[in-house]
């Protein structure tokens, strides 16, 4: 292609550089809200909402369905990304984010005033249900326009390292929500904790909804969205043409953070929290304790996130990803056997060698789900694969694993589950094509819609 047309094909070379450290911070302050809020809720399901929305249910079914009521938000999860893709992809990336961080900062403060099974019976737990299935939409929509923003304004070389700042928001949100968490238990000890400490972090959401719109309002809409606009090439029916066009590969970039969301949710859908910390069970931490392990944790996870988008730029996507896999694969077979030891140094050791993996894997994610969809096409694409893999993963990754460990009395099981996860999700990353570096634009698209190595579309 000549120098004349490369702004068409590369419409990214339209940031300056002051928009593009613009886009960062405000991708990466938005996620980190809006994962704050949906972490802040899966570590209280394990901690406070067994306790006081589910206790009746019995020592056996109360965690099972307090982490059900973390899964069922994911079910969720798809409306928001087709809602957010339809809109997005036919009126822009930023109006999408604004609607999406507001709709989960009314949700989590909301629940942060919800009265107690005790107060008002099984309406509690009812409209517990119903404010996390808010969340789960708004969560859907969330993650794909932010990684879009960032990678789209990013230039073609460092959209990896860009592409890494959305992601960023996911350890930094469960760092905040852990570390809040934990510093309401000084605060509030024993049953003040129970009875209104753990409230006050998620009426605290609407705070940080403000600054988060703040800093949104600042951002300008994606270069590539522009150029759509512009040449009047946005989709009529985005969602149609995505599945009639598109659809082996949605299915398979599904697959590709399959096993990062499950391992992930370990920790963020506070699986590892609940289990250590149950007197009966053979670890027996404090809340306290624990909430501070997992926020040391997330130091960990935010710092790989960042190298694996940068090794991606490097390396290429496909190939980071890998390594991340074989990390995270090894790093798995350690977890449980260094949680068992019942401390809570072996604790982190176990929790930051599985954020190593995690954070190679998805440092990366966010510029290759872009670069890999179409761009008319692309929000719904890269929203809908994205929550079609949350469901797979983590979903339901705690509820299975406390299944998996009332039904065996052993971690192990577990363990193979995770590692089946894994090998699902090494084998995904390796059938689609790395188009790492490919210009994003309209007249950049592959005529034949693959970005399939083995599949054709």
């Amino acid at each position: 292609m000549s120098e004349t047309t490369s702004p068409a094909i590369s419409p990214e070379v339209r940031s300056s550089t002051r928009e593009r450290r613009r886009v960062v911070f405000a991708t990466m302050a938005g996620t980190t809200i809006e994962w704050y809020d949906f972490f802040l809720y899966a570590t209280a399901a394990g901690l406070i909402f067994t306790k006081i929305y589910f206790e009746p249910a019995g020592d056996t079914m109360a965690p099972v369905l307090a982490f059900m009521t973390v899964g069922i938000s994911f079910l969720f999860r798809p409306l928001g990304a087709f809602l957010a893709g339809h809109f997005g992809d036919r009126y822009g990336r930023r109006v999408v984010l604004m609607v999406t961080l507001v709709l989960m900062g009314a949700s989590t403060a909301l629940i942060g005033l919800l009265p107690t099974y005790d107060s008002i019976g099984l309406v509690a737990p009812t409209l517990l249900v119903f404010l996390r299935i808010l969340q789960g939409i708004s969560a859907g929509g969330e993650w794909g326009g932010a990684a879009l923003l960032a990678v789209e304004h990013a230039p073609a070389n460092r959209r990896g390292i860009y592409g890494a700042s959305p992601q960023v928001g996911v350890p930094l949100g469960l760092l905040l929500s852990s570390g809040v968490l934990a510093i309401m238990t000084w605060i509030a000890p024993g049953s003040a904790f129970l009875e209104w400490g753990w409230r006050v972090p998620f009426i605290l959401s609407v705070v940080l909804i403000l600054i988060g719109y703040y800093i949104r309002r600042s951002v300008d809409e994606s270069p590539v969205f522009s150029e759509l606009a512009e040449r009047k090439k946005e989709a009529n029916a985005p969602i149609i043409q995505l599945f009639k066009k598109h659809w082996r590969l949605v299915l398979l970039a599904a697959l590709i953070p399959a096993a990062s969301q499950a391992a992930g949710y370990m920790t963020t859908g506070g699986y590892i929290q609940r289990y250590a910390t149950d007197p009966k069970g053979p670890v027996g931490l404090q809340s306290g304790e624990v909430l501070w392990v997992v926020t040391a944790s997330a130091v960990s996870w935010l710092i790989f996130t960042i190298i694996g988008g940068h090794l991606s730029d490097k390396l290429g996507r496909c190939n980071t990803m890998v390594i991340g896999w074989i990390l995270l694969a090894a790093a798995l077979l350690a977890l449980f056997p260094l949680v068992n030891m019942a401390s809570a140094m072996s604790l982190f050791i176990g929790l930051t060698l599985v954020t190593v993996g995690l954070g190679i894997v998805i440092g990366p994610l966010s510029a290759h789900y872009t670069e890999i969809f179409p761009a008319t096409v692309r929000f719904s694409g890269v929203s809908i694969a994205y929550a079609l893999g949350a469901i797979i993963g983590g979903a339901f990754a705690p509820t299975i694993a406390q299944a998996l460990v009332q039904a065996t009395g052993s971690t192990v099981a577990v363990t193979v589950y995770l590692e089946s996860m894994v090998a699902v999700s090494l084998i995904a990353t390796l059938l689609v094509r790395d188009r790492t570096g490919l210009p994003l634009g309209v007249e950049a698209e592959d005529p034949s819609g693959s970005s399939l190595n083995k599949v054709r579309a």
